[in-house]
């Protein structure tokens, strides 16, 4: 029953996921052009790929416990999402779980990758949506800061409610273990509150400059290369549907 549970609340946060990705789109996001649905398709899965490949790479950090570990999986998918929109970011988180699990399992009986999807979504989400509100330089930093914040916050809330009860449950070790993973590299840190104010959050804290400062050197020069043809796909699509 609880491993039912478990599934259930993930099939369901990811259609919620997407609901509120594709009802945010529809309203806020007016730039975002209907490209067929090979291009959409086809792109969406590259960044997917590309970002379950850097995800296979992880950076331990001095301040945290040794299962706090750096990937730069979100750099992808934070394009993708500047370039198609935010149905095809959480599309992309998605699908970078899954290839992932294909290439290397799972650890932690699928909650650490549940996580990463959630997490992931909280930061390229807002990011996204604020971009995509007025296109722009300026609008795509506002939008990384804006999700760097979010990030912090719907991480750093859900490992202490959440992801670090449910690893303790299911290894079978006592919570005081884990907060004494993390005393052995920061001795402040003595209690889940204080595991979460001294670890989690300047990991996501870092995570999110680290990929806003790299995804936003990078889109300026993938950017013209994504979007050189893009009139020339939609004015295709719009013959393609008065012939039909």
């Amino acid at each position: 029953m609880e491993n039912l549970g478990f599934v259930l609340t993930c099939i369901l946060t990811i259609a919620a996921l997407f609901a509120v990705a594709y009802l945010l789109q529809k309203w806020l996001c007016r730039d975002i052009k209907p490209f067929a649905n090979t291009h959409y398709i086809t792109y969406t899965a590259v960044f997917a790929c590309l970002a379950a490949v850097l995800m296979l790479v992880e950076i331990p950090l001095f301040f945290a416990p040794s299962f706090y570990k750096l990937d730069l999986s979100e750099i992808p998918i934070l394009i993708c999402t500047f370039y198609l929109g935010p149905v095809a970011g959480v599309a992309a988180e998605l699908v970078k779980v899954l290839v992932k699990l294909l290439l290397k399992g799972t650890s932690t009986a699928f909650v650490g990758d549940y996580a990463n999807f959630v997490v992931g979504c909280s930061f390229v989400l807002p990011a996204s949506l604020v971009y995509h509100a007025r296109p722009g330089k300026r609008s795509a930093l506002l939008g990384m800061l804006v999700g760097t914040l979010v990030l912090t916050v719907v991480g750093s809330t859900f490992n202490a409610v959440y992801l670090l009860p449910k690893f303790a449950a299911l290894y079978g070790i006592p919570m005081e273990a884990i907060v004494g993973m993390g005393t052995k590299v920061n001795s402040a840190i003595t209690s889940v509150s204080t595991l979460v104010l001294f670890a989690v959050v300047p990991f996501n804290l870092l995570k999110g400059a680290v990929v806003s400062g790299l995804t936003f050197l990078l889109y300026k020069r993938i950017s013209p290369i994504l979007h050189r043809n893009d009139e020339k796909r939609v004015q295709r699509r719009a013959l393609k549907r008065q012939g039909a």
